[in-house]
């Protein structure tokens, strides 16, 4: 089965999900398998890292528009061409193992929607095998 969920990105952010995939895993009843949650969009995406501090989350984004900063001889009729670039460098999904119908994440790890072109009504998709 697949579940979907809708998220509302006012601004240009990191999204803490990891309650909605422990949610989706519970409904499943899976025991023992994976989850895997995917982005449908082109600028956003799907990561894992830290969700102890939030100034890691700050940091991220610094240094995604440091590495991907809007640039005047871009092309794309948008002018969201950074959102883009730090979305395929991120990546559209995440793979989580689960074990005892749990996610095996470690102590301080969540799995984050990222948001580059906001605001918007996001999507995303978790299918538990």
């Amino acid at each position: 089965m697949v579940y979907e969920y809708s998220l509302q990105t006012p601004k240009q952010d990191f999204y803490n999900i990891t309650v909605q995939i422990h949610e989706a895993v519970a409904k499943s009843g899976v025991a023992d398998g994976i989850a895997v949650v995917y982005c449908p969009h082109t600028t956003a995406g799907i990561t894992i890292n830290e969700n102890a501090d939030p100034d890691v989350v700050h940091d991220l984004l610094i240094g995604l528009e440091k590495a991907f900063p809007g640039r005047a001889e871009f092309r794309h009729g948008e002018g969201n061409s950074a959102a883009h670039l730090k979305a395929s460098a991120i990546g559209s999904s995440a793979t989580v193992i689960i074990n005892g119908g749990k996610l095996v994440l470690g102590t301080w790890q969540g799995i984050y929607f990222c948001e580059f072109d906001p605001p918007r009504i996001r999507k995303f998709y978790v299918k538990v095998l």
